[in-house]
């Protein structure tokens, strides 16, 4: 009986042996990548209270239109294991416990849930009217799901600061917030080519909590496949491009936009970034 039992289970092993080799995973590529998915996140130097003589804290947008900031947009659609910026942190509050963080203020007070980021992507039930084959009106409810290519900028709250300790100017990100353009469709599901496009902040994350994932996923690098940043290193090396939009001030932080208008909003993002490279450069004598 026990030799009829092991016969048995030595046949069903060989039966199933073909159906497991037809489903197991093709390794893609000429070696196992071992080196970025076990990555950590750069450390930053030891700070003290009392080594920062002098901080300004500002609000940066990275403008994922610009050609520099392409690794940060692309793909759209994931492939393989890379993926966009923004699909990253959504994979991370789903996946890996990434805290969301409402935006009616940045200051990470009001954490918000699932739903509320599928509502502010707009991946909500609706109703459709359209006309069928025979003339009749029908109604139809569809759920929309997030179209995250619709995140055409990042918002960047970061603190500089003088660091006495090390006599560097350093900076240091706080958060992260993806803002959508769109445009509201019709009733009919058509969208209107005439309306105003919309832009909406989705959410915010606190940086530091995120670093950790940014640490382990890669980045396209167009001069060699072999040689791929992380997410963290574009951020920690400052790999991107942006330009200011507020700084902190004693009018409740308000922005550029809202006392200057068209070229002076530039002249003075660039009169903000002018003063925190001088700072440091005045403390020297040449």
């Amino acid at each position: 009986m026990k030799k009829f039992i092991v016969v048995s289970f030595i046949a069903f092993a060989f039966i199933c042996a073909p159906n497991q080799e037809s489903q197991a995973q093709v390794l893609d590529g000429i070696y196992v990548k071992e080196h970025v998915p076990a990555r950590k996140p750069a450390p930053y130097k030891f700070l003290r209270e009392s080594d920062v003589m002098w901080s300004k804290r500002v609000w940066r947008v990275i403008d994922l239109r610009e050609k520099i900031n392409h690794p940060l947009y692309y793909p759209t659609t994931q492939i393989g294991d890379r993926m966009s910026l923004v699909d990253l942190m959504i994979w991370g509050i789903n996946n890996e416990g990434i805290t969301p963080y409402a935006t009616d203020d940045d200051r990470f007070t009001q954490p918000i849930t699932r739903s509320q980021i599928d509502v502010a992507f707009g991946a909500v039930p609706k109703t459709i009217t359209f006309t069928d084959e025979n003339g009749n009106e029908v109604s139809k409810t569809i759920t929309e799901e997030k179209n995250t290519s619709e995140v055409k900028q990042f918002i960047v709250k970061e603190d500089w600061f003088f660091d006495r300790q090390h006599s560097i100017m350093d900076a240091r990100i706080i958060g992260l917030c993806p803002v959508r353009w769109y445009t509201v469709e019709s009733q009919t599901g058509d969208v209107d080519e005439d309306a105003t496009i919309r832009i909406q902040q989705v959410f915010w994350i606190y940086f530091p909590e995120a670093r950790r994932i940014f640490s382990n996923h890669e980045v396209f690098n167009q001069f060699n496949d072999a040689e791929r940043r992380t997410f963290d290193d574009i951020f920690f090396k400052r790999k991107f491009n942006s330009f200011i939009v507020r700084e902190s001030n004693v009018q409740d932080d308000r922005g550029i936009s809202e006392y200057t208008l068209g070229l002076q909003s530039l002249l003075e993002a660039e009169r903000i970034k002018k003063r925190i490279s001088d700072y440091e450069q005045d403390l020297w004598n040449y």
